[in-house]
C-alpha cells in the first residue's frame, strides 16, 4: 500500500503558507500566486493570517453528557474542511459521540473541563478499516478516525473518555471494541497536550502514516482492567516522534509494529514515562514488515508487568539499526527480552508471508534497572538463525536473587512459532542474570548483573552463542543477607 502524499489544498496553502509564526509579520519572504504555482518571494513581508476557529457548539453540538452529537460533530468537521480547514473548538462539557471521521486540515481542540465522551452503544460505532491482530482479534472500530487525510490533528488539555468499561458492560459480547483514536495513511499528525482515558481496545493508532508528532499526552488505559488496552501503537509508520508522554496502560505502553508488508522506520521516543501490565516499550508484536533507525531513549519506566524494553521479529522482519539508550527502569520481570522468532504470520487480505528475519546492528546502552523478577537480559533466536551484532553498553541490572540450585538444569522450549512474549519460555529461568541461545556477535561493555539476595544459579547461561562468554558480564555480590 503506497502512503498518501502530503499535498496541501489550495486553500489551506493560502491560509498558512504566508504565516512564519502566529501574530508576527516580516520574517523574510512569503509565498505569492504565480502563475505556474507558488514561488518564494523575499521582497514581501509576511503577514499574520488568523487561525480559522470555529465553536462547535455554534454547530448544534450540545456538551450535556447525553445528547448524541455524532451527526453533528461529523457535519461540523466536513463543512471545516471543505472550507480550507481549521480548529474545531470545545469549551468546558462533555460532548457524547459514536464515531467520527477528521479530514484534511482539521484539528481538534478541547479546551480545560471539556470532555469528548464516547458512547457506550455498540450501533454508533464503525470500522472503517478492518484488520486482524497479532492474537487473531477482529479490530478497527474507533471514537475517532482519520484515513488518508493530511494536516490533521487533536489538541487542548481536555479528555477524551473512551468508556471502554461501560461500552464492554452494554453488550452481551464483547466483540465491539473501539480504539480511542485511530490514524490511518494520514500525512502530518499533531497530538499534543491532551489527556486520553478509558478505550474499548488500544488508546492510539498511527498505521501508515508519516511525519506524526505525538508530545505531552498523557494516556490512562489500565483502570477499566479490559484487554487490548495498549497506549499508543505505531503501525507500518515513518517519521514519528514520541516525545513527554505520561502512559499508564492495560497492556503495552508504546508498541511499534508492522502489521503491512510497510515498514516501520525513523522513529524517535524520548522522555517518556511509562507504567504498564505488560510490555513498556516493545517492537514486533506483529512484524510482517521491516523495523529499521529507531531510538528510544531518556525514558523512565516502572511497575512493568511484562519486559522493559522487548524487541521482536518473528513474522519476517528485518530490524536493525535500533538504539535504546539512557532508560531507568524501577519494577519489571524482565528489563531487556529480545526474540527472533518464525511465527510468520500475515494479517490482511492479500499480504503474503516472508521466511524467517534478522535481528542486527542492535545498541542498548545506559539503561539501569533495579526490582527485576525474573531475568536481566533474555535473548533468543532460533536454530540456523542467531540475532546479530548486539552491543550492550554501560547496563546495570538488579534482580531479586533467590534461585535453586536445581533450578539451573531448566531447559527451555524453542517455541519457534509462538506469539513473542518472554513468558513463553516459563516461568523458571536457568540463570538469574543473563540467558542467550542462538546468538553471534555481542559486544559487552560495563553490563553488571546484581541480585539482591542469593542465587545458586549461575549468572550467565550461554548455548549456541558465538562472540561472548560469560565472563564478559560483571557480576555483582548480593545486596543483602540470605534469603528468609
Amino acid at each position: 500500500m503506497i502512503l498518501r502524499k502530503p499535498v496541501l489544498r489550495r486553500r489551506w496553502s493560502r491560509l498558512f503558507a504566508v504565516t512564519c509564526l502566529a501574530g508576527v509579520a516580516g520574517c523574510g519572504s512569503v509565498v505569492s500566486h504565480a502563475s505556474d504555482g507558488w514561488a518564494a518571494s523575499p521582497q514581501v513581508s509576511a503577514v499574520a493570517v488568523p487561525e480559522v476557529a470555529v465553536d462547535a457548539t455554534a454547530r448544534g453540538v450540545i456538551g450535556d453528557g447525553a445528547t448524541l452529537n455524532t451527526s453533528a460533530l461529523q457535519a461540523a468537521i466536513d463543512s471545516l474542511s471543505a472550507g480550507g480547514g481549521g480548529v474545531l473548538t470545545f469549551p468546558a462539557g462533555r460532548y457524547v459521540t459514536g464515531t467520527i471521521q477528521l479530514k484534511d486540515n482539521v484539528r481538534l481542540r478541547l479546551a480545560d473541563q471539556a470532555v469528548l465522551v464516547g458512547s457506550h452503544n455498540a450501533a454508533d460505532y464503525r470500522n472503517l478499516d478492518p484488520f486482524t491482530d497479532g492474537s487473531g482479534n477482529k479490530m478497527g472500530y474507533a471514537l475517532i478516525t482519520a484515513i488518508g487525510a493530511s494536516h490533521v490533528g487533536i489538541e487542548g488539555t481536555g479528555v477524551i473518555d473512551g468508556q471502554g468499561k461501560a461500552m464492554k458492560a452494554a453488550q452481551k459480547h464483547y466483540t465491539i471494541r473501539p480504539f480511542l483514536i485511530r490514524w490511518e495513511h494520514c500525512t502530518d499528525v499533531t497530538v499534543r497536550d491532551i489527556h486520553l482515558t478509558d478505550p474499548g481496545a488500544w488508546t492510539m493508532q498511527f498505521f501508515q502514516c508519516s511525519n506524526v508528532v505525538a508530545e505531552r499526552v498523557n494516556i490512562r488505559s489500565a483502570a477499566s482492567h479490559l484487554t487490548n488496552n495498549d497506549g499508543i501503537d505505531i503501525d507500518s509508520s515513518q517519521g514519528v516522534t514520541i516525545t513527554d508522554c505520561d502512559i499508564e496502560s492495560g497492556d503495552d505502553a508504546i508498541c511499534i509494529k508492522a502489521t503491512s508488508p510497510q515498514a516501520s522506520s525513523d522513529l524517535t521516543i524520548t522522555g517518556c514515562t511509562l507504567k504498564t501490565r505488560c510490555n513498556g516499550i516493545k517492537l514486533g508484536t506483529e512484524s510482517l514488515g521491516d523495523f529499521s533507525h529507531i531510538q528510544a531513549s531518556h525514558c523512565r519506566l516502572h511497575d512493568i508487568g511484562l519486559s522493559g524494553i522487548a524487541l521482536n521479529s518473528v513474522d519476517g522482519a528485518q530490524l536493525h539499526d535500533v538504539t535504546i539508550s539512557d532508560v531507568e527502569i524501577d519494577g519489571v520481570a524482565v528489563p531487556i527480552s529480545v526474540r527472533l522468532g518464525a511465527r510468520l504470520k500475515t494479517f490482511r487480505p492479500g499480504d503474503q508471508p516472508r521466511p524467517v528475519g534478522t535481528i542486527h546492528d542492535i545498541t542498548l546502552e545506559n539503561i539501569h534497572a533495579i526490582g527485576a523478577r525474573q531475568i536481566g537480559l533474555l535473548i533468543n533466536g532460533i536454530p540456523n538463525h542467531p540475532v546479530e551484532s548486539l552491543h550492550l553498553k554501560n547496563i546495570d541490572i538488579t534482580l531479586a536473587g533467590g534461585g535453586k540450585a536445581e533450578d539451573a538444569s531448566v531447559k527451555l522450549p524453542e517455541k519457534e512459532a509462538a506469539y513473542p512474549e518472554w513468558s513463553m519460555f516459563g516461568k523458571i529461568m536457568p540463570a538469574f542474570g543473563a540467558y542467550l541461545r542462538h546468538v553471534s556477535g555481542v559486544t559487552c561493555d560495563h553490563v553488571t548483573l546484581s541480585v539482591a539476595h542469593p542465587d545458586a544459579r549461575p549468572a550467565v547461561d550461554l548455548v549456541d552463542v558465538q562472540g561472548v562468554q560469560a565472563g564478559d558480564f560483571s557480576v555483582g555480590t548480593p545486596a543483602t543477607g540470605p534469603s528468609p
